[in-house]
């Protein structure tokens, strides 16, 4: 059943029933409620809805991806200059009323609200099998949300309750906000099912944001919990739900809802579940004709050069960008609509900030474009790709990386990514290697900001960014929002 999340049919919750004494309700019992699985699903519809804006205005894709070192969006002449809004990103330069730090944190909040919503009304039901599932389902989701504002904004309210709920709650610390929902997730995973749907909260969605939750311990805690993210990451590969796709592209194709290797995923639809649009961001104004769109891209986001030059000759994943002659899509050259030259995309990016200084085809051509997720023949300005949240790729990765932060060695799950991308074996890989290959990987998945983080190099020098302070590592809490609040300030 493909895009449940599409259908909003929540006024399902009221119905009649006969019990063997021929006896008429106008309701089922609170305590009986929810009756099935199709009743439950449909009561979590609002919790994973705030997920939707996540690739777009809800600018989590955005804080995660444009302040990394491997995408930017440069302005061209005077496109997507935007106010610089993409610029202080880049360069690290943000306030607390930047669009994308000011977006995230209503959706986030939004999903939590649900969740308290759902956790209170099912609080009669918490005897039945069907009750309890539901609400270990309704914690996680919760979980998830306070793993992303911790994550992007350090300290931040921790409220679970939504009738006693407080007008002006005060700020908790990360530390102790982590510890909190770790216990939730662990405390409730085993009232989750055998479900292997990957647009719901799964033992492996779990046990993914658990792994999650540990890799970063030192980070949200101050206190590195390494193994307890190895044995996260074993508890998800021992399932034996998911496994590698035989090509690396695989799991970002048109069709991939069923793919092996997916573990929890945002179900877009290009006409019934939009949001996905950042082939529109980054295809050349005239790539429409490589794939017979019927819209027009935008000619924007753009591949930092340093790390598409990090991708060996031979390595499969350099399918996902586009660089050089363009074509077609019935194989001819295409020019620029413009200038008539040969639309060729050339890697390199004169500048951050591409004024009059610079030719026109200089301008518009700049920048690896980005087609790690497939776009269709026929296109529109949404795309019907699902988005991994967690996939089974980051899972090794993960493995590995907890192997070697306690002295293990991790080769062999480093190499079972790099051997699927027709590249050599590494022996006894290092941190170092292991970044590199994690961005690599997992480029344009929104991990980056994160990984860095963790692995210390965010604040470092890059191309067209300074070194800057660590207390970048952590997001402002929106202006709108501390004015709303007294408390925060």
């Amino acid at each position: 059943m493909r895009k449940i999340i599409a259908s909003f049919i929540l006024l399902g919750f009221l119905s009649s029933c006969v019990d063997l004494e021929d006896r008429l309700y106008d309701k089922i019992p609170a305590d009986q409620f929810p009756e099935n699985e199709t009743q439950a699903a449909l009561m979590m519809i609002p919790l994973y809805k705030p997920l939707q804006d996540h690739l777009d205005w809800g600018g989590w894709w955005f804080a995660q991806e444009v302040p990394s070192d491997e995408m930017t969006c440069p302005t061209r002449l005077t496109d997507w200059d935007d106010g610089g809004k993409w610029r202080v990103l880049h360069q690290h330069t943000w306030d607390n009323e930047t669009e994308a730090v000011s977006s995230m944190w209503s959706r986030f909040y939004r999903g939590i609200t649900e969740a308290n919503k759902l956790i209170e009304f099912l609080e009669p039901s918490r005897n039945t099998d069907a009750g309890v599932a539901s609400i270990a389902k309704a914690v996680i989701m919760r979980s998830y949300y306070y793993y992303l504002l911790i994550d992007n904004y350090g300290d931040v309210p921790y409220v679970t309750t939504f009738a006693t709920a407080e007008e002006y709650p005060s700020k908790v610390a990360r530390a102790e906000i982590f510890q909190a929902i770790v216990s939730d997730v662990e405390e409730h995973i085993q009232y989750l099912g055998a479900s292997t749907s990957k647009t719901s909260v799964t033992k492996g969605m779990a046990f993914s944001l658990l792994a999650k939750l540990y890799l970063n311990a030192q980070i949200y805690s101050g206190t590195a919990q390494w193994a307890k993210a190895e044995a996260a990451t074993d508890s998800v590969i021992a399932l034996g739900a998911y496994s590698l796709e035989a090509e690396p592209l695989a799991p970002f194709i048109t069709e991939n809802e069923n793919s092996i290797e997916n573990i929890f995923t945002i179900p877009y639809d290009e006409d019934t579940y939009k949001g996905f649009n950042l082939h529109m961001r980054t295809l050349h104004y005239q790539s429409n004709l490589t794939y017979n769109m019927s819209v027009g891209p935008w000619n924007g986001f753009a591949t930092v050069e340093a790390h598409y030059n990090s991708y060996e000759a031979a390595d499969l994943r350099k399918a996902g960008f586009l660089v050089g002659q363009q074509y077609d899509a019935n194989g001819a050259k295409i020019s620029d609509g413009v200038t008539g030259t040969p639309l060729i995309i050339n890697p390199v990016i004169p500048a951050l900030n591409m004024g009059a200084t610079y030719t026109f085809d200089e301008v518009r051509m700049s920048g690896a474009r980005v087609v790690k997720f497939q776009v269709k023949k026929a296109a529109k300005d949404n795309l019907s790709n699902d988005f991994p949240i967690f996939r089974y790729a980051d899972i090794l990765l993960m493995k590995a990386e907890a192997m070697i932060r306690q002295g293990k060695n991790g080769d062999e799950y480093v190499n079972m990514i790099r051997a699927r991308a027709g590249v050599s074996d590494f022996t006894n890989t290092t941190l170092v290697q292991l970044l590199a290959e994690r961005g690599r990987e997992m480029f344009w998945e929104a991990h980056r900001r994160q990984d860095q983080i963790r692995f210390g190099t965010f604040n470092n020098a890059w191309w067209e960014k300074q070194a800057s302070s660590p207390t970048r590592n952590t997001f402002p809490i929106p202006k709108w929002v501390l004015d709303a609040n007294p408390n925060l300030n």
